[in-house]
């Protein structure tokens, strides 16, 4: 198991689309190990998708507080319902965060990684999480949902006492 490096703008690989897994072997549970690594080497990260560590597969990993982590192969959202708006940040756009719309609700379906067929219906961080680690898997970033650049924000370091 191992911490990937992160991938950030403007690498090209960022907005590709992923290809769906077809069996799920030991490089992909492989690459699962290695993808929570990298989730879990920073407190303040909610999911990451393959795309983001240089891989081109529908895989994504996803921890928010209070919830179990969840493991999605090939996730698909089926449903979205209301709107609402979101401060929100991505590793492969590091400095930054940006106000956009999301979902309220989302439903989505996805393979676990024993192969398992689920469903899942979200709320709040992780209807946020879901569809933003799903968009990434078809090479769509949270900025290109900015209505106008005035809704960029660049994170302020704190200032040291």
């Amino acid at each position: 198991m191992a911490v990937l490096q992160i991938r950030t703008l403007p690498d090209p690989v960022l907005r590709q689309k992923a290809k769906r897994v077809t069996r799920i072997d030991d490089s992909i549970q492989k690459l699962i190990d290695d993808m929570i690594d990298t989730l879990h080497a920073d407190e303040n990260r909610a999911g990451l998708a393959a795309p983001q560590v240089g891989v081109l597969l529908r895989v994504a990993v996803i921890e928010v507080p209070e919830q179990e982590l969840i493991t999605l192969i090939n996730p698909e959202i089926v449903k979205k319902e209301g709107e609402r708006i979101v401060q929100e940040g991505c590793l492969s756009v590091p400095g930054y965060f940006g106000e956009i719309t999301r979902a309220v609700t989302v439903k989505v379906k996805a393979k676990n990684r024993c192969g398992k067929q689920f469903r899942l219906k979200a709320q709040g961080l992780l209807a946020q999480a879901l569809e933003q680690e799903i968009e990434h898997l078809d090479g769509i970033l949270y900025t290109d949902h900015l209505e106008s650049p005035e809704k960029l924000f660049k994170i302020e370091a704190p200032q040291e006492a």
